[in-house]
């Protein structure tokens, strides 16, 4: 029986280790923002999956949803476009100017084409 869904947790936690930079802040000071124990912070780093209690506490503290990190093999479920994920994302930022967002965008567009795989 193969993996049919699973999380993504190396890509929550960069995900979270983003909101943690964008706010200025240490790995305690999310652990106490967001009520989970730094061990389980420290657990996440070296690849382990939250419990469902933490990873819901870091979804509030955080803002993420979750459900950006459910992947499968299923071909029925599509995903939304990475680009346009980040467009939406950087566009909303009101700590960015539309110039500055959109500045952003052209780089990591220009930069996704040429790194991502090709079929």
């Amino acid at each position: 029986m193969g993996k049919k869904g699973w999380f993504d947790a190396e890509g929550f936690y960069a995900a979270l280790d983003a909101a943690r930079l964008a706010r200025s802040l240490n790995w305690k000071q999310v652990a106490a923002g967001s009520g989970v124990s730094a061990s389980t912070l420290t657990r996440m780093a070296q690849g382990k999956r939250p419990d469902v209690d933490g990873l819901a506490a870091l979804c509030a503290w955080s803002g993420l949803d979750a459900d950006d990190y459910v992947r499968s093999e299923s071909e029925d479920r599509p995903a939304a476009e990475p680009l346009a994920m980040i467009s939406t994302y950087l566009r909303s930022d009101r700590n960015l100017s539309p110039e500055s967002a959109a500045a952003l965008e052209e780089v990591i567009k220009i930069t996704y084409e040429r790194l991502r795989q090709k079929d």
